[in-house]
């Protein structure tokens, strides 16, 4: 379901075309107008925190990441290009990449940890096989996604992590429905190919 912005007192639905709001708001943000990061925040934590959460599951620590990504916005701003895409999505893609970074050092912290135990026991715990295959497969996907086109990957990943249906990815992303719907079929046709899986 589309989600709509306040901005100004004036909603503004996600699809709108002709003008993008967010991209507004980092260029005052850029400014260091705290009015413009507020309303900014208002607007977009929830749908950024939804998008944190499916990747963490986590409450606390997707809360954690939600503030590291506010922070980061605050901090970059002026980084942002507007020719180069949607303000949504620049920040999507931030908490997207946040989110993913805090997944790795957690399962850094945990491939440390069992390292550690494994030396201490000596043995092999029952069940270590079929999780050091997930972790690998896990890698396969994640290096796979890394080799597909920027807008590919984009939109995948806007899919299957962010929860976003074709049409709210169109509106995010400012492509057509078309567009996106070819992006995703080819990403995951490339992605097959990567991963030599055959129909």
């Amino acid at each position: 379901m589309l989600w709509e912005m306040v901005i100004d007192g004036m909603e503004v639905p996600e699809d709108a075309p002709a003008r993008d709001h967010v991209a507004e708001l980092l260029g005052r943000i850029a400014a260091r107008d705290d009015r413009a990061f507020a309303q900014l925040y208002d607007a977009l934590s929830p749908r950024v925190f939804g998008l944190i959460l499916r990747v963490l599951v986590n409450r606390a620590q997707s809360e954690e990441v939600l503030q590291e990504v506010f922070l980061e916005i605050w901090q970059s701003a002026a980084s942002f290009a507007p020719n180069k895409g949607q303000g949504r999505s620049w920040i999507m893609t931030i908490a997207h990449r946040r989110a993913v970074d805090r997944v790795r050092s957690a399962q850094s912290s945990a491939d440390r940890d069992e390292r550690a135990g494994l030396r201490d026991l000596h043995t092999t715990p029952a069940g270590v096989d079929e999780q050091v295959e997930l972790r690998l497969e896990s890698t396969r996907v994640t290096r796979a996604l890394e080799a597909l086109p920027d807008p590919q990957r984009e939109a995948l990943t806007l899919a299957y992590f962010g929860g976003y249906s074709q049409s709210e990815i169109a509106a995010l992303t400012g492509a057509a429905l078309g567009t996106i719907k070819t992006r995703m079929r080819d990403g995951l046709s490339r992605l097959r190919n990567e991963m030599g899986v055959t129909r």
